[in-house]
């Protein structure tokens, strides 16, 4: 994982002060912004994507006048702090993982949906390419339990291994793996950075290797690899049995995949009205994204310099999320 100790920001980062109530002047929003003083929270979860989109978008706040803390916070546990009013917003709220989860708390009216990133989810099992020598059934779900021995570990053996990411990500694997019968266990990483590391390791030397696998992110434009096919994922499938191939059991399809939500504390639109709108009209695409967490996990650049270099090259575009109105 990359650090999250607080880094001094550039000098590129400071000569950005003070345009952005400039380019706001005249409008309703900069007679008022910030309307409180109170610090925005915004949670950082443990993937180094995730803290650049929320620390892109606080660097954009910030700007705008407001104060921001950042705050530690685990992925799918956050919801309950966002409800309470502890928390106000989180960035990356992933269909993939957490669309029951946003739904489910949106009904409390505790929360609101701050709208589509830009950003398109996609995780799921993945294997790297020269694996299909050994196993030419795949990406086909079904070939899993004939290749079950090519994906063994010591740990697991005689069944397959597959390396799913922390536990804390969520994603029902060991349920999956229970509906479809398949014959391996879920190793989770314990991070992140554990989790991409390993897969690293296991591409260079051309071994097999079966995790999870996720974009926007650098790994799969850097390695050339597929991604299991099983079961179209359709609501029923997560919510009745009889749905799918397995009329027992639920969770017998892939993941969902699509959007990237931002949520947040329903107390905070009236509170900070403008960031709130500012947060709606962050936009930020897969390819950039992908780029920004290669500079950090792979080239070892300091993230908040990454981020930093991105607001200064991309002035016009975080510009254009800041309300006129």
């Amino acid at each position: 994982m990359t650090s999250r100790q607080s880094i001094t920001k550039t000098s590129a980062r400071l000569l950005l002060g003070g345009t952005i109530l400039a380019a706001a002047a005249g409008s309703a929003f900069a007679q008022s912004v910030p309307e409180s003083t109170d610090p925005i929270k915004m949670t950082i979860n443990d993937w180094t994507g995730q803290e650049i989109t929320t620390r892109v978008m606080g660097g954009v706040l910030e700007e705008m006048g407001y104060n921001v803390d950042y705050v530690q916070a685990d992925y799918l546990a956050q919801f309950a702090g966002l409800e309470s009013g502890d928390l106000d917003v989180a960035m990356e709220i992933w269909e993939t993982t957490a669309k029951d989860a946003l739904e489910k708390s949106l009904k409390t009216g505790d929360t609101v949906d701050l709208g589509e990133t830009g950003m398109e989810a996609k995780e799921e099992w993945w294997f790297p390419e020269y694996v299909k020598e050994d196993c030419p059934g795949l990406p086909d779900w079904k070939a899993l339990n004939d290749c079950k021995e090519l994906f063994a570990s010591p740990e697991t053996s005689p069944k397959g291994r597959y390396l799913g990411g922390p536990v804390t990500w969520g994603g029902f694997d060991e349920e999956r793996i229970e509906a479809l019968g398949l014959d391996y266990e879920v190793i989770h990483a314990g991070t992140d950075a554990a989790l991409l590391a390993e897969v690293q390791s296991a591409y260079q030397r051309k071994k097999p290797i079966l995790a999870w696998i996720y974009a926007p992110h650098w790994a799969p434009i850097q390695f050339k690899g597929e991604w299991i096919k099983f079961p179209e994922y359709e609501d029923a499938c997560y919510e009745d049995p009889s749905w799918g191939v397995n009329k027992d059991a639920a969770y017998d399809c892939g993941k969902p995949y699509g959007w990237i939500k931002a949520v947040g504390w329903v107390g905070g639109e009236e509170k900070w009205p403008a960031a709130y709108q500012a947060i709606r009209n962050f936009h930020m695409t897969n390819e950039d994204m992908g780029e920004m967490i290669g500079k950090v996990d792979v080239d070892g650049m300091p993230l908040q310099v990454v981020v930093d270099e991105w607001l200064d090259a991309n002035q016009d575009t975080w510009k254009s999320w800041i309300p006129k109105s």
